[in-house]
């Protein structure tokens, strides 16, 4: 890696993102991108990585694609520490390829993990909506395990939110908000903290294996679930909680939005039902924890004052307080 100026791997919208956000909890954003140079040096030459190609970013995280010394093509992933990402390296410990991207190694204590390749170019999101909620619902079948101990756990956030305690509350309709609140209350009578879920399972977080890679290997189901994936699509970034599946189906459902068009309860209600059956999720719970999660994400919106996301989420939370 000798002679790589690793500050111009870092893209300017990705400086802009994280500019100025507070520490949560430790780190500012701008300290963090401070010593993100450092970060990357380090874990290139402890690896023993060559860079291969431009870095690509989310909202938290740059993503640089290297070569082992053997050649083998991976991704090297360092996130902003921040709570989310603090456990994922667990959770892909313990998924452990089988429908999530393998780990190759990690550094907990840097948010710097070291990732089998995947086809960065090839997500969800080009797919007809109908295949791509199916595939959705497969992965959530094959990532089903037992939680794992050190996880925040859905109950905990849940008995945090349960309130809707927002000064914007006033923006929501109080009867989506009553609703949420009763909601909580039913799905905390069964425990709801067992399994180990990927919480943001969305479109653009599922990514196709590159031919010939050794992620192509890691399909290790032990039962003969239909598998809509093929196993040709890995999940990515999983916010991982010990929750229950019901939990994930949201964020499938507020992606890819305005192919809603105008007939949202019934596009909801397709999106839930393609995923619950192909992930054997029993569809009122899943409807159920969407509308809690879409009120509360609301209220964030509202705080915040992005006018066009409230919109959409109380239009959403509209759509989930029907049955069909």
């Amino acid at each position: 890696m000798s002679g790589v100026d690793v500050a111009a791997l870092i893209p300017a919208e990705f400086r802009a993102l994280l500019a100025g956000r507070p520490p949560e909890p430790d780190v500012s954003g701008d300290d963090w991108l401070r010593s993100l140079p450092k970060l990357l040096r380090g874990a290139l030459a402890r690896w023993e990585l060559a860079v291969d190609g431009p870095a690509r970013h989310g909202v938290c995280a740059l993503v640089v694609p290297v070569r082992c010394t053997d050649g083998t093509p991976a991704a090297l992933k360092v996130a902003w520490p921040h709570a989310e990402s603090r456990d994922e390296h667990l959770a892909l410990r313990a998924w452990d390829g089988d429908g999530a991207v393998p780990l190759l190694a990690a550094d907990p204590s840097r948010a710097t993990l070291l990732l089998a390749r995947l086809d960065a170019d090839r997500d969800l999101s080009r797919l007809p909506v109908d295949e791509a909620c199916e595939i959705l619902g497969g992965l959530l079948r094959r990532l089903d395990r037992p939680a794992l101990p050190r996880l925040a756990r859905l109950s905990g956030w849940a008995q945090r939110v349960a309130s809707f305690d927002s000064p914007a509350v006033t923006q929501v309709p109080r009867r989506l908000v009553q609703q949420a609140r009763s909601t909580i209350t039913g799905l905390l009578e069964d425990d709801v903290d067992g399994r180990l879920v990927h919480t943001d399972l969305h479109y653009e977080n599922v990514l196709a294996v590159l031919p010939n890679s050794p992620a192509a290997e890691g399909d290790s189901r032990a039962d003969d679930a239909p598998d809509p994936s093929g196993g040709e699509w890995l999940a990515i970034d999983p916010k991982p909680m010990a929750a229950e599946p019901a939990f994930a189906v949201w964020p499938a459902l507020h992606n890819r939005w305005t192919e809603m068009g105008t007939e949202i309860a019934w596009g909801v209600h397709l999106r839930l039902g393609w995923i619950c059956d192909a992930a054997g999720i029993d569809e009122d719970r899943a409807r159920a924890w969407a509308l809690v999660r879409t009120v509360d994400d609301a209220l964030e919106a509202a705080e915040r004052g992005d006018a066009a996301t409230l919109t959409a989420r109380i239009a959403l939370a509209k759509a989930l307080s029907q049955r069909w």
